[in-house]
């Protein structure tokens, strides 16, 4: 493909792109810069420390090499959703981390990348692509920063100068030769605020974060009866994921937008959910809840154990 006909194609695709109603929009070109080697590196030193606890699917070697998710892959179109919503909890009740107040963002994703898949067909023909979520064996955070939508932060989280931290990524890889945007630069400077907020210590040094710690990894995935003592201890009223390392971010801090995506809004129970009633609930109540939410990956009885790990400490 000729430059002018590449440069056509790239405005085009990252067009469809804001139209489908993402937020950060950037491309990168397959192999992509020396940080990618340096990041995957990165996550070789990450996996031998045994910081992936028992989530065993980090360790894919898939992860490794981009053409493993597309053959002949070029291109690799990087998305970023605001799921940002100013809404506030009842101090004192249960807290569930914003990326799962709305509907599945895997499937909301899903949807709207297909829509931009459809369009490069029909824009070419012969081309392959794939889609590819966090769910995907491939380095999504280091391709988005690759792609220039933003930094990857000292909570490992990405982070977008205007939209902040609080953001979905998707990924379209395609064997289009695109027009490829600068990669982000890291520009959290000195700061180490979501280091000192973390309660259990888990972001043991910039970038690296111990999932053996992490209240997230305990209430979401962890799959043992009771949950360690020492996570237990600084739970707070976290239930689900936990959002402390982004709260304090000053990114987050500043006037960031809110989404209007209506998949995202939160459902009406999660803001005003309470012990009692959640420990009453039975587990096809919990299942019709959960239905269309990212944490029907929560099992009813690790709800029940996590909200009683709680209810134990106050």
């Amino acid at each position: 493909m000729n430059l002018k006909k590449s440069i056509d194609l790239t405005k085009k695709i990252k067009q469809k792109a804001f139209e489908e109603g993402f937020d950060a929009v950037g491309i990168a070109k397959v192999p992509g810069s020396l940080r990618i080697k340096l990041r995957t590196a990165s996550l070789e030193r990450w996996l031998e420390a045994g910081h992936q606890a028992k989530m065993e699917w980090m360790s894919n070697s898939k992860r490794k090499n981009i053409e493993n998710m597309l053959q002949g892959v070029k291109s690799v179109l990087a998305v970023g959703l605001n799921y940002y919503v100013d809404t506030k909890r009842k101090p004192g009740d249960l807290s569930i981390a914003r990326y799962g107040w709305g509907q599945d963002y895997h499937r909301v994703i899903e949807k709207k990348l297909k829509k931009i898949a459809k369009f490069l067909e029909t824009e070419r023909p012969d081309s392959k692509w794939k889609i590819c979520i966090d769910t995907s064996a491939f380095l999504d955070k280091v391709w988005a920063e690759e792609a220039g939508i933003g930094w990857i932060g000292k909570n490992s989280n990405i982070i977008n100068s205007k939209i902040g931290s609080w953001m979905f990524l998707g990924h379209l890889l395609s064997t289009e030769d695109l027009n490829a945007d600068e990669p982000s630069k890291p520009i959290c400077g000195e700061c180490e605020k979501c280091i000192e907020a973390c309660p259990t210590k888990a972001i043991e040094e910039p970038f690296i974060v111990n999932a053996n710690k992490c209240l997230a990894y305990h209430t979401l995935e962890n799959r043992d009866q009771k949950l360690p003592k020492n996570i237990t201890n600084k739970m707070g009223n976290w239930i689900a994921g936990c959002d402390i390392c982004q709260e304090v971010c000053p990114w987050n801090h500043k006037n960031i937008p809110n989404t209007t995506e209506p998949d995202l809004q939160p459902s009406e129970w999660i803001l005003n959910i309470t012990k009692k009633e959640a420990l009453s609930w039975s587990d096809s109540k919990w299942k019709e809840n959960l239905n269309k939410s990212a944490l029907k990956r929560i099992k009813p009885w690790m709800w029940r154990r996590n909200i009683s790990s709680i209810s134990n400490n106050h």
